[in-house]
């Protein structure tokens, strides 16, 4: 997906920039990038692959390069950003965390009208650099942003760096989150609020759908209203977000917590323990052991310093040894025991198919699964979700498949989950992993741990509810 982070100091920013960022690199894991801006020396600019290495020991040693009292910075799971921008609207650095659905399109167009977009030998339209020609084409950076709002399909928060500030503009939508933080002396702006705490800024605001503001160092200043509708990721408090992190006033752990804590409350099951697969399944686990009684415990760990997220690897074989390898399983804490796991949500179904196999095989008596999501049946098509290339890829849609003839049939029942067809697919799946039992959580329960109104949150992969808002972008 991406995340960003800026900073405008009354002092040299690098420093906070530098670590800003980092607390960000739990979102990417392709590019890794900052730009500041100093009076006397103009722009600074570095990028980095992330691929075979972390942002932090890409940019340590030449983090002296980076002068001057504001800059912005980029973990990508796209393109090589910031790129650097000479305009009449002045010089300016840019990021974006964007999925831009027609980038071909609009690439043709600006081509038509006599723009240009360099040629990189990836051989693929880099987004950011689109999203500035939209913005150059207003009279100024709002009437560039609301081009970009108007224009592009997908979805688009994004930061510019200027001789006169930090322009923060969240998606038309609000689906990806944009946080303002303050300390005495700065302001910052970033995906997650989680990286405040230890540079010592608080959160002073949540910017709002469609909204625009302005950061300098003593203060921020709106530039655009927020728009009166949002369809925020729901899929930030399941598995994106970091635990500390808060979105539009709602925390990344508490979230987890309570919906563990209601599937908890209500399962009749009866295991001896219930334990999270890590990372993003501990605290809807800590919660589950809360609301069914039950003690909590690690059975499964993640070993940390080498094996980064199991979808990183460009090839599906790869992503499956990796996310094999990083996850280390307690088999004195597994044998004779009835076991029940909570995760964030089930895919394609072959990481927890031989997480499955492997518990057994440990000594489990029996493994049972919850997951803090429904069922999986819609590819996102507003962020960069994952390496899927088709529906197919998803385990419920070739279930659908196998027991409709077709993957769309029915769809609307399958999502359903008060319907036989839910609980056939929800049995299918439980038997091709091997588990004892499998429940997912309900979308209304799922809403409910998130505590944001039902119209605010977007929960399109889970029942495509939010075709409305491709009805409109497609007009």
């Amino acid at each position: 997906m991406g995340g960003f982070f800026g900073t405008i100091s009354k002092h040299e920013c690098a420093t906070d920039l530098f670590y800003g960022t980092d607390y960000n690199s739990h979102l990417g894991t392709r590019r890794g990038g900052m730009a500041t801006y100093d009076p006397k020396k103009g722009f600074m600019r570095g990028i980095h692959s992330l691929e075979n290495g972390y942002f932090r020991n890409c940019f340590e040693d030449e983090l002296g390069k980076f002068t001057g009292n504001a800059g912005i910075g980029i973990i990508s799971d796209t393109d090589a950003q910031p790129m650097l921008v000479n305009s009449h609207l002045g010089r300016f650095a840019i990021v974006t965390v964007a999925r831009v659905n027609n980038a071909e399109a609009l690439a043709q167009k600006c081509l038509e009208e006599g723009m240009y977009l360099t040629e990189f030998s990836s051989g693929r339209i880099n987004v950011t650099e689109l999203i500035s020609l939209l913005i150059v084409k207003g009279k100024d950076f709002v009437e560039g942003i609301e081009n970009v709002f108007r224009e592009v399909k997908g979805s688009c928060s994004m930061l510019i760096l200027t001789e006169d500030g930090i322009i923060a503009a969240r998606d038309a939508w609000g689906r990806t989150p944009v946080t303002v933080g303050v300390k005495e002396d700065a302001m910052a702006v970033s995906s997650e609020s989680t990286a405040f705490a230890n540079l010592g800024f608080e959160t002073c605001a949540y910017v709002g759908p469609g909204e625009i503001v302005r950061l300098r160092a003593d203060g921020m200043e709106q530039l655009r209203a927020p728009n009166p509708r949002k369809q925020v990721c729901s899929f930030l408090w399941v598995y994106y977000g970091f635990p500390t992190s808060c979105y539009d006033g709602r925390n990344v752990e508490e979230s987890r917590f309570n919906c563990g804590k209601m599937m908890g409350a209500k399962d009749d099951i009866e295991v001896d323990c219930a334990c999270g697969i890590p990372d993003s399944g501990i605290g809807m686990a800590v919660g589950y052991a809360a609301g069914h009684g039950v003690p909590y415990m690690r059975a499964i760990a993640k070993y940390t310093p080498t094996w980064s997220r199991s979808f990183m690897p460009s090839f599906q074989s790869m992503r499956d040894l990796v996310a094999k390898m990083k996850l280390i399983h307690n088999c004195d804490m597994l044998r004779g025991k009835k076991m029940l796991f909570c995760d964030d949500s089930i895919v394609r179904g072959t990481q927890l198919r031989d997480n499955t196999k492997q518990l057994h095989e440990g000594g489990a008596k029996e493994v049972h699964m919850r997951i803090a999501s429904p069922p999986l049946v819609f590819g996102c098509p507003f962020l960069n979700f994952s390496a899927s290339k088709t529906e197919l890829e998803l385990i419920t849609r070739r279930i659908i498949q196998d027991l409709e003839g077709d993957m769309d049939k029915n769809v609307d029942k399958y999502t359903d989950s008060s319907t036989p067809e839910h609980e056939r697919m929800v049995s299918e799946i439980a038997r091709r992993l091997n588990l004892d039992s499998l429940k997912f959580s309900t979308i209304e329960d799922l809403v409910k741990s998130i505590g944001l109104p039902r119209e605010d949150v977007c929960l399109h992969c889970f029942d495509g509810s939010s075709a409305f808002t491709l009805e409109e972008e497609n007009k």
